[in-house]
């Protein structure tokens, strides 16, 4: 468990930090590198992700995106400075009470 929840933090960090780079740079006036760096991020998201031992591609990238929107939201809220509100949080909480249903939910 620890190990997934270690390659979704990864993931999420690629991802998230790979987008913000080419916001920056597109949206932002940052240099041509800051894209080409988020472009590398999101690759190396994109291959973190796989390392993932789940058996089911289509579970591990929905379990994914709720740990990416936790992750967004603390992005916001530590690099944005944008302060979570108490709807961001209940959203959150939602979000992995959904993961754990996906990953560990009983099947046949």
């Amino acid at each position: 468990m620890l190990h997934a929840f270690i390659l979704f933090l990864f993931a999420g960090l690629a991802e998230i930090g790979g987008g913000y780079l080419i916001w920056l740079w597109l949206r932002e006036g940052k240099p041509l590198y800051w894209g080409v760096g988020g472009g590398f991020a999101l690759a190396m998201y994109g291959v973190i992700a796989t390392f993932q031992t789940f058996p089911s591609f289509g579970r591990v990238y929905a379990a994914y995106g709720g740990v990416f929107i936790v992750l967004s939201v603390l992005w916001g809220w530590g690099i944005d400075k944008k302060t979570p509100d108490l709807y961001d949080w209940v959203g959150a909480g939602i979000c992995l009470i959904g993961v754990s249903v996906i990953l560990f939910g009983p099947r046949n």
